[in-house]
């Protein structure tokens, strides 16, 4: 079965990255990368997004469409990035999913 996991950041988590050392920030990046590895075997697909002040965002539904600058809305919550997975079945997701090294919320999502 496959599964999206959407890795969140919080602006609390955000704020630790920012206040680490360069080595500290070095070796939380080396974890993210082992723990990629570790799961390589199910991991089909995946990337780091920008950071959303890059994002460009379009309201559809009006008799125009509206784009503007920015994500669909200013949260303290914000994806930035994905993994698509393929595992047995929900539980092996969570599995997977409870060694994540980094920011503290993942979203998992069956995929077609």
């Amino acid at each position: 079965m496959k599964y999206v996991l959407m890795f969140v950041e919080t602006e609390a988590f955000a704020k630790e990255l920012e206040e680490m050392s360069e080595l500290e920030r070095e070796a939380a990046y080396e974890a993210v990368l082992g723990w990629f590895a570790e799961h390589s075997d199910k991991i089909t697909h995946h990337t780091h997004l920008q950071p959303m002040h890059t994002a460009t965002t379009v309201r559809l539904g009006g008799s125009e469409p509206v784009v503007t600058d920015g994500p669909f809305v200013e949260g303290k919550e914000v994806v930035s990035g994905f993994a698509e997975i393929e595992v047995a079945d929900l539980d092996e997701a969570l599995k997977v999913v409870r060694s994540w090294p980094a920011c503290p919320l993942v979203e998992i999502r069956p995929a077609s």
